[in-house]
């Protein structure tokens, strides 16, 4: 599975690189640094809504305002540092099927 951090104009300015850092931590402390990559990326194109992170290979766990299913997997939207740890939870780590 990929999580791609936008790192975009926009989503930079609103703290894109401290999410970039948060899921760092979080990909260890859950030690899923083998099966997840961590990429940054261009504009995903939903600025307003930044900061952006795309997840490809997985479906979502379930919809709500922050997720957006699309063809490759789904992008979480307003995503920051302090909640990069609860949408992981939620929504990406159940996915993993580590079971």
């Amino acid at each position: 599975m990929t999580i791609k951090v936008c790192v975009g104009s926009s989503c930079h300015l609103k703290g894109s690189y401290d999410v970039i850092e948060a899921f760092t931590e979080v990909l260890k402390k859950y030690d899923v640094e083998d099966v997840v990559e961590l990429q940054a990326s261009f504009c995903l194109g939903h600025c307003a809504k930044g900061v952006n992170v795309a997840c490809e290979g997985v479906v979502p766990a379930a919809h709500g305002s922050q997720v957006e299913e699309t063809p490759e997997g789904f992008i979480l939207h307003n995503v920051n540092a302090g909640n990069v740890e609860e949408l992981f939870a939620s929504e990406i780590y159940p996915k993993l099927n580590l079971n």
